[in-house]
């Protein structure tokens, strides 16, 4: 610890040696997930700027897409306005021997959409009423559901925003709606108090991530994941590359004049 009483950050060389450890055993939960015909769903919510995304990014990072999806979802169509609240997070749901990452989910409602006033409050009590029966049903029929919340100070979101704001790679990660965030950091945190009275429940709980050090936390977050399913190693099927049979005369034709240019021979060398 800090004499500020702050968790110093993670040194690169024994986080990124423990992060690969961990992916390499996520890799195993996958095919176990595969072979056994699982169904896993994790959830990430939290604070702006409180490192989910690239959590996320490390938790997919050697996964198979097929297997293992992200789930992002864009703002609501018209359409989807008019459906039950959680109809369209239902079509994301895995099936058997699928992995799916909710980057954020239908705890939109409990969040971004009670603080902005984009549900009534009729909406939103039906959101609290019917969000654990709903995760319930989820759990009963066999989903292992598990929800991380990922925690930031005041201060470190702000320097995390204005560190978005001078990149120019990373300007596209920071919206208005963001930065609202800033002034209504309150009101987020009092809708996140509720969200959590009524939402964390025995068959799905809530854990919290601290994320001060997005390192840290994405250890963390992954160990406590692996630590929670009851995966084990599957025996794979021995392959051998076969030998490669001998030509039967086989030419490949003369180049057509689409073929994309060798750029990196020519600045590169």
């Amino acid at each position: 610890m800090s004499t500020d009483g702050k968790a110093r950050r993670l040194k690169r060389k024994p986080y990124e040696k423990e992060l690969f450890r961990l992916q390499a055993e996520l890799v195993k939960l996958q095919e176990w997930v595969r072979a056994e015909g699982r169904r896993v769903v994790v959830i990430f919510e939290g604070r702006d700027a409180a490192g989910k995304g690239s959590t996320i990014k490390r938790v997919a990072e050697y996964l198979n897409p097929r297997v293992a999806r992200i789930a992002a979802l864009p703002a609501p169509t018209e359409r989807e306005r008019t459906q039950w609240y959680f109809q369209r997070y239902v079509a994301h749901l895995p099936a058997a021997g699928e992995i799916v990452l909710f980057d954020r989910s239908w705890y939109n409602r409990a969040g971004v959409e009670r603080v902005m006033g984009f549900c009534t409050q009729e909406e939103y009590t039906r959101f609290l009423h019917q969000c654990p029966i709903f995760e319930r049903l989820l759990v009963e029929e066999g989903i292992l559901l598990r929800k991380y919340w990922f925690s930031v100070s005041d201060a470190e979101q702000e320097r995390r925003f204005r560190a978005r704001l001078e990149d120019p790679m990373r300007r596209w990660k920071l919206s208005a709606m963001d930065l609202e965030s800033i002034t209504r950091w309150e009101e987020y945190s009092r809708a996140k108090d509720e969200m959590m009275v009524h939402t964390h429940i025995p068959e799905a709980p809530w854990y919290d991530v601290e994320s001060e050090d997005k390192r840290r936390a994405r250890i963390n977050m992954i160990s406590h994941l692996l630590s929670s399913i009851p995966y084990h190693e599957v025996q794979r099927t021995p392959l051998e590359i076969p030998e490669r049979p001998a030509s039967t005369g086989y030419r490949r034709p003369p180049r057509v004049e689409t073929h994309v240019p060798d750029v990196a021979g020519a600045r590169l060398s």
